[in-house]
């Protein structure tokens, strides 16, 4: 890896080792739906053994007086049922405590077919005739200064970056450090254009981090990343109470990076702050690249110092 088409080769060799891996290792197969709509109880058990009972008395003797007694216990298995399905249902409402599922059951719930992505209006009052045309006008909506790339090749990016002495590469980039930034994510996180998820690093990590540790000291000590860190896939979702869904604005972008560049963004960042921040703090009032505050924060304290200034 002395150059940057050696340092392009050895990431590519590293993606499609862990792709080739896993697709050797976990073929697809037809997914099974395990999930228990309700806790089988032995009262429900005895129930429906009953209801099978009367079904075959009914069936051998053919009298009224039996069709009525097996209605019954149907009826009163099926009350039970529901009633061994919503008490199942509160049982895992109230298990939940943690945000990750507490956010998933909260957009299994608040789904709504209605707003999926479909035609769009422009600003100019145009009505979008194709799911091409959607996706232009949301692109040059949110990336108005983006530009179409010929063949979907991305353009390796020259280094113009002032190269990182070997010495600090090593200082952020060690092993141990890298065992912790690929732990840190959760495991089958939503995956980018590269295929590849944590879960698929987290157990290999023996065999990749090595390779990892010599890339990423590359890319710090040249100032190059890797043409093939440059591709993001970009996901449109509907943002929360609006009226309609027929502008770009109505929707909202998400943007999932490759893992491996997440991997060293996490090594720069934990760097920054046990390193020059822990000497230069920043100013309390950057509100900025700090935890627990935020934009709304920061129009806060305007607002706050305005109405002072104004009383």
């Amino acid at each position: 890896m002395k150059d940057e088409a050696g340092l392009g080769l050895a990431v590519h060799w590293i993606q499609q080792a862990l792709i080739t891996a896993y697709e050797d290792n976990c073929p697809l197969r037809p997914a099974k739906n395990w999930r228990k709509s309700l806790k089988w109880t032995s009262e429900l058990k005895s129930l429906r053994r009953e209801i099978r009972r009367l079904f075959n008395r009914c069936r051998a003797d053919k009298k009224s007086n039996s069709w009525k007694l097996y209605r019954e216990a149907q009826r009163r298995y099926r009350k039970e049922v529901r009633k061994a399905s919503k008490e199942t249902w509160r049982t895992f409402c109230s298990s939940v405590n943690d945000i990750p599922r507490l956010a998933r059951l909260h957009r299994a719930l608040s789904r709504d077919p209605k707003t999926r992505l479909g035609s769009l209006v422009a600003p100019t009052g145009q009505c979008m005739q194709s799911e091409g045309e959607t996706l232009d006008l949301l692109l040059a909506t949110h990336f108005p200064d983006s530009a179409a790339v010929e063949g979907g090749a991305i353009p390796a990016a020259a280094c113009h970056a002032t190269c990182v002495d070997w010495r600090v590469a090593v200082g952020i980039i060690t092993y141990r450090r890298v065992e912790w930034a690929t732990d840190s994510f959760a495991p089958y996180k939503s995956l980018g254009k590269d295929g590849i998820f944590p879960a698929l690093m987290q157990e290999g990590w023996e065999i990749l981090i090595p390779y990892l540790v010599r890339i990423f000291c590359a890319c710090l000590m040249t100032g190059y990343v890797p043409a093939l860190w440059h591709q993001d896939k970009v996901v449109f979702i509907p943002k929360p109470s609006r009226s309609s869904y027929c502008g770009p604005r109505d929707f909202r972008l998400i943007s999932l990076t490759l893992f491996l560049l997440k991997t060293m963004e996490r090594l720069v960042d934990r760097f920054l702050r046990d390193e020059n921040l822990a000497l230069q703090p920043l100013h309390p009032n950057q509100h900025a690249y700090q935890a627990g505050k935020s934009e709304e924060m920061a129009l806060h304290q305007l607002v706050v110092w305005v109405r002072k200034a104004l009383d």
